[in-house]
């Protein structure tokens, strides 16, 4: 695995060493790959949200109330 030198602001490295601290990880290395790899998460559901966000903007507006709307969408899951 690649060795990073890294620097931490006082009041970040006070919250790693709590974390170590507190036995919820072993080492700062564990805590920091782990919240990288939640922000990598993160960024896959965002990016997935914006897609279909996108995708719904893209076929347009519909002049129907929410009520029909909600209506059509019960008779699809009925079948």
């Amino acid at each position: 695995m690649p060795r990073q030198s890294i620097s931490f602001s006082k009041p970040n490295d006070e919250w790693l060493k709590a974390q170590i601290n507190n036995e919820e990880y072993s080492s700062k290395s564990e805590l920091v790959n782990d919240l990288i790899r939640q922000a990598r998460k993160q960024n896959a559901h965002i990016d997935w949200i914006r897609a279909k966000l996108e995708k719904s903007e893209r076929s347009g507006f519909t002049g129907e109330t929410k009520e029909q709307i909600l209506e059509q969408s019960k008779s699809l899951l009925n079948g």
